[in-house]
Parts: C-alpha cells; structure tokens; sequence
C-alpha cells in the first residue's frame, strides 16, 4: 500500500483504526483532557477533501492550564533529573515509535496526503532523531579554561543549565519528524514543552502524546495542545 484512495479508512491497519476511533483530546500535565470550553474542529483528508475525525480545539485558558503543568514539571522533576534518566524516557519513546512504525506512517500519510511509503520513512527518521537526542542527554556539559587576554592568571568554568518552559510550534507538511527536532532536544537539555502541532495535521501528534504516556514520561514534561493557530498559538507565543 503506497497512497491512501477512494476509502482510506479501509486501507487503515487495525492499531490505526483504533487510534481514530478513540477521543481526540489535548494533552496537559500527563493527562488527555477536553478543550476548557468543550470546542472541536475538524481535520480532513486533503487528498479527498472528507473530514477524517474532530480535534479537542484549545484556546487561552488551555494554554495557560498547560504553562502551569509543564513550569511544575520543570520545577520538580524534569530539570532536576539525571541526564541519563531523561535519556532513558527518550530511548524508550525511540522503541515506542519503532514499533508503531506502519501505524503512525498511515496516520501521517491518512492526514498529509503523502504516499504511505514516504510517511513511514519519515517516522522512522523521527525515531532515530529520539535515539540521537538520547545519547546527547548525558553530553551536554560546560567547560573550563583559562582566558587568554589576562594578565593575571584567571580560569574561567561555564556550566549549561536547561533554560524553562518551551514552546513548539510545528508545520503542516512534515509534522512528526518536525516535532522529533522540537521535543527531542528540548527534553534532552532537561527543558520541559508545549507543541502545537498544526491544525491541519493534528494526528500524530496526539498519537506522540499517547506514546509518551506509554513510555511513562512524567506527567507535565510534554503537553500537545491542538487547535486553530490564532488561538493557541496567539496565546502563547
């Protein structure tokens, strides 16, 4: 199966099937709760033009929700965690993806209208963009060194430290490896995240956020907000 026609949800795997049978809701403090005010939008084929499911749409009270969650996670856990712990979590979402690779290559495909065949190759691409960032958790370090443009004997150390909060906002066309180059790195650094996924391509961002509770990130680290972009992402960036 190359490109998904005339009855894509046919063509659908059963794990797939499944995942657009279940709520699609936003994703905040380890939890999939519904928009603050109840609102959905649509996502649809654009290869045929039919509406594929409905979407938790956020707004500004959600964002702040998840701003909240993902400051305390930062606080608490996250920043504080051993580098090879958060390389561990990683690791996992890594093997996670690998194995749910046909699956989430036909949501990508079923929600870009791009060939199956070049949608998986990108979910794998984002999987090892995870295994990468996972073996960068334990490598980020300062330096020590002296400066050069002293005359007295002066030793300088720098230390790197995750900064907070950050915010993602992907595009349409590639959205699962564009959110592997936001999340890995960011959750590498030991920084916690809100995406936003765009509202075209929602799917497998939700299908990430799953995974993630799978692999048993704490709850805050990753929040996946979906919604127009005027509205969630207005309100946070």
């Amino acid at each position: 199966m190359n490109i998904l026609t005339h009855n894509p949800e046919q063509q659908l795997s059963v794990k797939a099937k499944a995942f657009l049978a279940r709520p699609k809701r936003l994703y905040i403090n380890g939890e999939f709760v519904d928009a603050a005010d109840g609102e959905t939008f649509e996502t649809e084929d654009p290869a045929l033009g039919a509406t594929i499911t409905e979407v938790s749409s956020a707004k500004k009270e959600d964002v702040e929700r998840a701003a909240v969650a993902a400051r305390d996670a930062f606080d608490k856990r996250w920043s504080t965690l051993a580098p090879a712990q958060r390389g561990a979590y990683l690791s996992k979402l890594a093997d996670l993806i690998s194995e749910n690779l046909e699956e989430i290559g036909q949501l990508e495909a079923y929600d870009t209208g791009k060939p199956v065949s070049m949608a998986i190759g990108e979910v794998w691409f984002a999987a090892e963009t995870y295994r990468y960032y996972a073996g960068w958790a334990t490598k980020l370090s300062g330096r020590s060194f002296d400066l050069s443009l002293q005359a007295d004997a002066y030793h300088c150390v720098t230390v790197r430290q995750p900064i907070g909060v950050v915010g993602g906002i992907i595009a349409w066309n590639f959205p699962f490896v564009l959110a592997s180059w936001k999340v890995a790195p960011a959750l590498a650094a030991g920084c916690t995240m809100i995406l936003k996924p765009a509202e075209q391509t929602p799917l497998t961002a939700l299908r990430l956020a799953e995974l993630c509770d799978e692999a048993g990130l704490p709850p805050g680290v990753l929040n996946i907000l979906t919604g127009l972009g005027r509205q969630p992402g207005a309100a946070s960036w």
